[in-house]
């Protein structure tokens, strides 16, 4: 294997412990093609690019060049592909294939894309059988996803920034450790095939009946591209962390873990816990006020025989925090621009709605009075509107209104259970977290397949950059980066 090395803008500077998916990977060729393949791994941008030839994928015996790790049990694996090579053959095919061994005639599954855009899902059910296949009628996907679970496997796309449609699923006895990987194959044995893959992931789900509070994943920090949607891993840890903010300077990045809050360092990739005093008890609604200065904090206060969420502010370089509501439970979620308010989702009389208070503290102002929920209000960098979401059309959609409550308006109408709205710094864009329609409308829990989706502030087509392992934790608070180029958020895998 090479390793690759190029000169990218800081914050993309490689780092060991941000590496531990990729390490694993090795390749090699299957039934001893005529021409030898090969990879490199660009550590800078996390991206793969394969070389490789073979006769073909088919029949009773393959031929192709594979890149894969050993995965126990059940798990997601993705990516984005395409072919890069100059002489490309019109049946050249790449993708990514889970195999039960490295041997020629091996029990398998695959998401095929071939040249042309021919795109199947390709299997053999036993050893030495011919290969089967489920054709699909999508040509030139830009995204792929296979999956397994227990027996059952499952062939997923995406084509032009759309959600994971289905192209297939099987059932296969397969051993419980297996070979999930890249492959590519030129189907021409003169002749040596090239692709690139990126974004590749793979993501170990949560057992059945896993609490994901008793038992909290892993996670990876990332940073990603909304223009190339190139994702980063800028950090790994067994620990379970939640909810990055970006500094209003772009150096660092604010999170939370076991109740206490941090400060990441972009550079260094370094964490340093910021000190809260007697608020070590905080939940993932937290974030930086405009001028840079000061932290709005979410901590769980014990008082009159209950634990509930208490919004506090407190220096973004450490100190002792102020209390700002009365009540609670308060979840903050926005700062205004001016940093004189801070906006709120609160349960007050048994249902949850938006609320603003003077960063001063005093009296509160509920600005939704709807049934069902109301959370995740952020005020637009010009003051202008407050984004939130509701479910008071019985499905989780973004709102915008007034920031006096007046003229709710519903920005999103779609399938999808759709929370978090986070305007950009530059006002034009708004990225949120999207969980598949059998979510309910009200819930927003850890350990889902989700999207990360981008659409203008002022409405109009929505766009899907990221499929990910996550859900709660993941994105609940502002993540911008100050140049509106990229956002930080948390992915999880077991």
């Amino acid at each position: 294997m090479k390793i690759c090395y190029f000169l990218i803008p800081v914050f993309f500077f490689f780092s060991s412990n941000a590496q531990e998916m990729f390490k694993f990977f090795s390749g090699t060729d299957i039934g001893s093609p005529d021409l030898n393949g090969n990879y490199e791994f660009n550590q800078n941008r996390q991206f793969f690019t394969l070389q490789g030839a073979g006769n073909n994928i088919l029949l009773d015996r393959d031929e192709f060049y594979f890149v894969s790790q050993e995965v126990e049990g059940n798990f997601i694996f993705s990516a984005n592909l395409k072919f890069s090579g100059k002489n490309l053959d019109s049946q050249g095919k790449i993708g990514l294939m889970i195999r039960e061994s490295k041997d020629k005639n091996s029990v398998y599954m695959g998401g095929v894309v071939h040249v042309d855009g021919l795109t199947v899902l390709q299997y053999r059910e036993r050893t030495g059988e011919n290969t089967l296949e489920i054709p699909s009628n999508i040509r030139n996907p830009e995204f792929i996803q296979v999956e397994r679970k227990g027996d059952e496997f499952i062939f997923r796309f995406s084509k032009n920034d759309e959600p994971l449609e289905e192209a297939g699923k099987i059932t296969l006895k397969m051993h419980r450790t297996v070979l999930p990987g890249m492959f590519i194959c030129s189907q021409n044995k003169h002749t040596i095939e090239q692709a690139q893959f990126w974004n590749v992931r793979i993501e170990k789900p949560a057992d059945d009946g896993t609490d994901g509070y008793g038992s909290p994943s892993s996670s990876r920090l990332e940073i990603l591209d909304i223009v190339s949607g190139f994702r980063t891993v800028i950090y790994e840890t067994d620990t379970h962390i939640e909810a990055p903010n970006w500094s209003r300077n772009g150096k660092f990045l604010v999170y939370n873990s076991g109740g206490k809050l941090f400060r990441f360092n972009i550079k260094s990739r370094k964490s340093k816990e910021i000190n809260t005093n007697f608020a070590t008890a905080n939940n993932n609604d937290h974030g930086i006020s405009f001028s840079g200065k000061t932290l709005a904090i979410s901590h769980h206060t014990k008082e009159n025989d209950r634990s509930h969420s208490i919004i506090y502010t407190v220096p973004l370089k450490g100190g002792t925090p102020k209390r700002i509501t009365e009540k609670g439970p308060s979840y903050w979620h926005g700062w205004s621009p001016d940093d004189k308010w801070l906006v709120y989702c609160a349960e007050r009389n048994g249902n949850y709605d938006v609320y603003k208070i003077s960063v001063e503290g005093g009296n509160e102002i509920r600005l939704t009075t709807s049934e069902g929920l109301d959370d995740g209000p952020e005020f637009s960098p010009d003051g202008k509107f407050i984004f939130f979401n509701s479910s008071r059309s019985d499905c989780m959609e973004i709102w915008r209104m007034s920031p006096d409550g007046s003229e709710q308006v519903q920005i999103t109408n779609d399938q999808f259970q759709n929370w978090f709205a986070h305007p950009s710094p530059d006002d034009k864009w708004l990225i949120f977290i999207s969980y598949l329609p059998e979510i309910k409308p009200d819930s927003h829990p850890r350990n889902q397949r989700v999207m990360l989706r981008l659409m203008p502030a002022n409405g109009g087509k929505i766009k899907t950059l990221a499929f990910l392992y996550g859900g709660q934790g993941t994105i609940n608070v502002p993540s911008w980066s100050p140049d509106s180029k990229k956002v930080a958020f948390v992915s999880y895998t077991y």
